[in-house]
Parts: C-alpha cells; sequence; structure tokens
C-alpha cells in the first residue's frame, strides 16, 4: 500500500492497517513532502501566540516511530503522478525521480490553501497558515522583529490577517500576543460567518476588545510591495500598513493529482467516497484506491448535502476507517453535523448542526430562540455569564442546531447538542435530560434545558 500524505488521514489508515496485517501480508510506503508526520494544524496558532511550545510538541509520532512500527515513512518525497492502469505513482524527491508499484493506494494529501491571483506574491513577509513549516517560518520572522531586525526599534510591527474565520481569528490573537498592531481583514459583514450573524456580533466585540482592529465587509485587491518585502494591504477601503500578512482565506481540497490520474472527483473538488471510504465514481468503486480527510467530501446528516468540511477530527475517524478495511475489518464513517468550537482570548465560541443561513437553504421551516444564562449558579464564584442560540424544526420539534458563545466553560456544552443533534433528539425530549448540576458547574437548570425549553416553547 502506498500512502500519498504523513499526516492524520493517512497515517492513521497505515497505523490501523499495520495492526490488522503483518510486514509479510501488507508492506506499507507513505509519501510526504513535507517534513513532518501526525501533527496538530490546529495548534500551530497556539504555538504562534506562545502558548504551548513547538513543534515537537505539536507533533504526535514522528517518522522514526513510524518506521519501528513497519511503516516505511519517507518525508520529503512528493507525489506527482499517479498511473492506475500501471498501478505506479511517480514521486521526486531533492536528489531524484523515481516511481514505485502499487497494489492499494491511500489518497490523504490534504487539502490545499485558497490563494487568490493577488497573494501569489514572492516578497517576503507573507504567510500561508497550514502546515508545521508555515509555523515555523512565521515564528522565525516575528523572532527576527523581537530580536531588533527587520526595521527593530518599534518598526515592523504592524501584521494584517486576512479572513475572518476561525484560523484566521486565532492568528489575529496570536499576534497581538506577540506585541504586534494588527487588523483583521474578512469580506463577509462578520467574523466568523458560520455562526449567525447576532452571535457574530458577540465575536466582533471579543475581537476588538483584544485591541485588534476589525474590518468587516472589505475585499483585499493587492498586496504592495518594496525591496522584496511586503508593505502594505491594499482594499476596496484604503490601504493598510503591513509588515507581515497572514493569509487565512480557507483552503480547498488538495486533489489535482487525483484529478489528472482520471480519479473522479465529487460535487465540491473532493473525493467522493462510500461509508468504508473507498473512492467512487459514476462506475462505482474505483478498485484499490481509498481516501480520507481534508480531501474528501463528507455528508451533512442534517441537511443532507454534500460538503467540504476540513477538520483534524474527521480526518482521524476517515482515516481510522480506512485503515481497518483494508486490514479485513469492517467500519463506517457516515457523514459529520458541524460541530466545532473555537477561543478569542476567553471568549468561546461553538456551533453544532445548521445555522440559519444553512438551515434555509436546506429548505428547513424553523424556529429558534436566543437565551442568557451562566456557566454555573448565579451565587457561585467565576459565575459569567454565556448566550446560547437554538434551531428546531417548526413542526417536528426536531433539534437542528445550536451555538454557543460564552466565556468559561461555555463552548464544550455544544456537546451535550451534538449528541441530540446525531440521534435526532426533539428539543421537546432535550428539557427532560438528565444533566449533571452542582453549583460549581451549573445552574440548576442547565443553560442547554434553558435552550431546549425556550425553543420548545415556540413549537
Amino acid at each position: 500500500m502506498i500512502v500519498i500524505g504523513g499526516d492524520a488521514a493517512g497515517m492513521s489508515a497505515a497505523s490501523q492497517a499495520r495492526r490488522r496485517l503483518g510486514r509479510d501480508e501488507l508492506e506499507i510506503l507513505a509519501f510526504e513532502r513535507g517534513d513532518f508526520t501526525s501533527y496538530s494544524a490546529c495548534g500551530i496558532p497556539y504555538w504562534v501566540g506562545s502558548l504551548v511550545d513547538g513543534p515537537d510538541e505539536l507533533i504526535a509520532r514522528d517518522p522514526a516511530t513510524f518506521r519501528k512500527d513497519g511503516i516505511d515513512v519517507r518525508t520529503g518525497h512528493e507525489v506527482t503522478g499517479i498511473d492506475l492502469g500501471a498501478r505506479t505513482v511517480t514521486v521526486r524527491n531533492s536528489d531524484r525521480t523515481f516511481t514505485e508499484g502499487f497494489d492499494l493506494l491511500m489518497y490523504a494529501a490534504g487539502a490545499q490553501p485558497v490563494r487568490p491571483p493577488w497573494a501569489d506574491n514572492p516578497a517576503s513577509g507573507i504567510f500561508g497558515m497550514q502546515t508545521l513549516g508555515d509555523g515555523a517560518a512565521l515564528n522565525a520572522w516575528l523572532s527576527s522583529f523581537e530580536g531588533g531586525g527587520r526595521g527593530g526599534g518599534g518598526e515592523g510591527r504592524d501584521a494584517v490577517v486576512i479572513g475572518g474565520g476561525y484560523i484566521g481569528v486565532e492568528m489575529a490573537e496570536a499576534l497581538v500576543r506577540r506585541g504586534l498592531r494588527v487588523t483583521l481583514v474578512e469580506r463577509s459583514g462578520q467574523p466568523m460567518s458560520t455562526v449567525d450573524p447576532d452571535m457574530g456580533a458577540l465575536v466582533a466585540d471579543a475581537v476588538r476588545g483584544l485591541g485588534i482592529e476589525l474590518r468587516t465587509g472589505v475585499t483585499v485587491q493587492a498586496l504592495e510591495t518594496s525591496d522584496d518585502r511586503v508593505r502594505a494591504v491594499v482594499t476596496d477601503d484604503g490601504t493598510i500598513p503591513a509588515d507581515v500578512v497572514v493569509l487565512g482565506l480557507g483552503v480547498r481540497p488538495n486533489t489535482a493529482l487525483a484529478d489528472a490520474a482520471g480519479i473522479p472527483l465529487g460535487v465540491t473538488g473532493g473525493l467522493a467516497t462510500d461509508l468504508r471510504q473507498r473512492v467512487t465514481g459514476p462506475d462505482g468503486v474505483v478498485d484499490g484506491v481509498w481516501a480520507a480527510g481534508d480531501c474528501t467530501e463528507v455528508t451533512h446528516l442534517v441537511s443532507g448535502k454534500t460538503m467540504h468540511v476540513p477538520l483534524g477530527t474527521h480526518a482521524n475517524k476517515q482515516g481510522r476507517v480506512a485503515g481497518i478495511n483494508i486490514g479485513g475489518g469492517y467500519a463506517t464513517f457516515p457523514g459529520v453535523i458541524g460541530t466545532a468550537v473555537t477561543k478569542i482570548c476567553d471568549l468561546e465560541v461553538a456551533r453544532t448542526g445548521l445555522s440559519s443561513r444553512e438551515a434555509e437553504a436546506a429548505g428547513f421551516r424553523f424556529v429558534t430562540a436566543t437565551i442568557e444564562s451562566t456557566n454555573r449558579a448565579g451565587y457561585f464564584p467565576g459565575a459569567v455569564p454565556m448566550t446560547v442560540k437554538v434551531l428546531a424544526e417548526k413542526d417536528t420539534g426536531l433539534l437542528l442546531g445550536a451555538q454557543i458563545v460564552g466565556r468559561a466553560e461555555a463552548a464544550k456544552r455544544i456537546d451535550a447538542f451534538a449528541v441530540a443533534v446525531w440521534n435526532r433528539m426533539t428539543v421537546t425530549e432535550m428539557t427532560a435530560l438528565d444533566l449533571g448540576y452542582a453549583p460549581p458547574f451549573a445552574p440548576v437548570w442547565d443553560p442547554v434545558l434553558i435552550a431546549a425549553r425556550k425553543v420548545a416553547d415556540k413549537i
């Protein structure tokens, strides 16, 4: 088996297959074009913000560990071509280009960052933020500021983050922590557009509370450079000085290699798979080809729509499912419900299921309720407010989604809603849930129950 991609999905598949098949039964060869395997890309903003150490702390398993377990990982090796007829891949490293044969192919090439034409600029000071190498490069750049380089003396301290999604907001906070003046630019009307506007307004307030200049409804048009360095970001709302620019514009499935080989792509541009992670096309399963992770598309179990949802949690699960099946077992990955959490300073943001916009697009008739509560009993030390919003189908009361914005102990409450969405519970059923209570942990009516009750009253 050849694995293309050495991060979460690919190496989870390789590890599961190896546990079930001995070295004499299946040779496993993994090619990774970068320098690291099985690392937490989600931890990069916290490394940049000096909250955690890196890069070693962000690596779950290094190549040497995989090799000891009988998985031949080769970093610095990029697969540049696939020949399904000959069952070979073409591989390039720093020394040579060669071909390698396979019986099974595990495609786990991940995602690639969205880069508009204006972002393809060779000047220094412009950073994507997807791989551990990206984080290392940005850290080195920032350290040169702190060491008096690149202007020093208070110069070179303006950062612009382009894109107000999860990574963009987290990177903006990280750069503030490193002492830079930060501007966050977002094309839509709010940061974190995956939550409803009223909840996004709470996020915007928190972002501004960190001292970040937030510009929404603004489109970037160009990057100004001189002396091979970025100097400013040009927008339709003026020019913003910039000594460092971080791109947080999202990602798309990295499937060009598969497409060139004639492997069919799905409607999102990601690889379509069956429940066992076998690649599928118009003619059915593609023999001997598996895929998992950010290069694939998934089904949203509430809307029924096909989506591209690049998250490490899904990548690990999909890779595990593929590896179990490759190894002769049976496992499935049924889909996703859009659960996600993040943190901006001490503000926690979470969502699951459908937002109002997504519910409308899916054709649901729904009602919503938004409540204010606290994380603990109001009289208990440390009690702080949180806002919970719930969506339910108008006729049936089926829970469609939930969003939470609050501080300590707010975000993980989304898991109760996620379990309810996954199991197709109604909000009326939720009002009777037996959730844990004690004053240090929750009010006598947990915010989850209050929100469910409020929306149930509208059914």
